[in-house]
C-alpha cells in the first residue's frame, strides 16, 4: 500500500468557502495511486472541509447566507473569543471528507468541488492531504 500525507497552506482574507479541488487533484495524481482514498481532513476548529456544487457561483454566497442565519452570533454566548458562531458553523460542516480514488482521479460527481470553509477570518490556515491505496 501507498501512503502519502501533504500539508497545504491557506490564507483566509474573509469568511468564505475556498475552492481546493485543484491541489487535491494534483496531489492524488503525483501520489502515484490508482485506486484508493484521499481524506483531506482541516486541523482547525473554526474552519472545515466540504464538498458541494462548485459550477453555480451563486452556491457559495446561499450556503454562507444560510449558515450564518442558523448559526448567528448571539450575546449570550459565553466563548471569550467572540467566535461561538465561527465553532458551531464548523461543527456543522466538519472537520474533514474522505473521497474515493480510481483509474489515478478522484471520484467527483460532475457540479462537485472540495472546499476549505473559512468562518473566522481573516487567517493563515494549513489542511491535510493524506493519499492511500496502490
Amino acid at each position: 500500500m501507498n501512503i502519502s500525507k501533504h500539508e497545504m497552506s491557506l490564507s483566509t482574507p474573509k469568511e468564505n468557502f475556498y475552492n481546493i479541488t485543484s491541489s487535491v487533484r494534483q496531489i492524488v495524481s503525483e501520489s502515484g495511486v490508482k485506486n484508493g482514498i484521499a481524506v483531506v481532513f482541516c486541523p482547525h476548529t473554526t474552519a472545515g472541509i466540504t464538498i458541494n456544487e462548485n459550477a453555480d457561483p451563486d452556491v457559495i454566497p446561499d450556503m454562507l447566507l444560510g449558515l450564518s442565519k442558523a448559526y448567528p452570533d448571539r450575546a449570550e454566548f459565553r466563548h471569550g473569543e467572540g467566535n461561538s458562531a465561527a465553532h458551531l458553523k464548523a461543527t456543522a460542516v466538519g472537520s474533514g471528507v474522505t473521497i474515493i480514488i480510481a483509474d489515478g482521479k478522484p471520484v467527483l460527481g460532475t457540479w462537485q468541488g472540495i472546499y476549505f470553509c473559512e468562518f473566522d477570518a481573516p487567517r493563515n490556515r494549513r489542511y491535510f492531504v493524506q493519499v492511500m491505496g496502490h
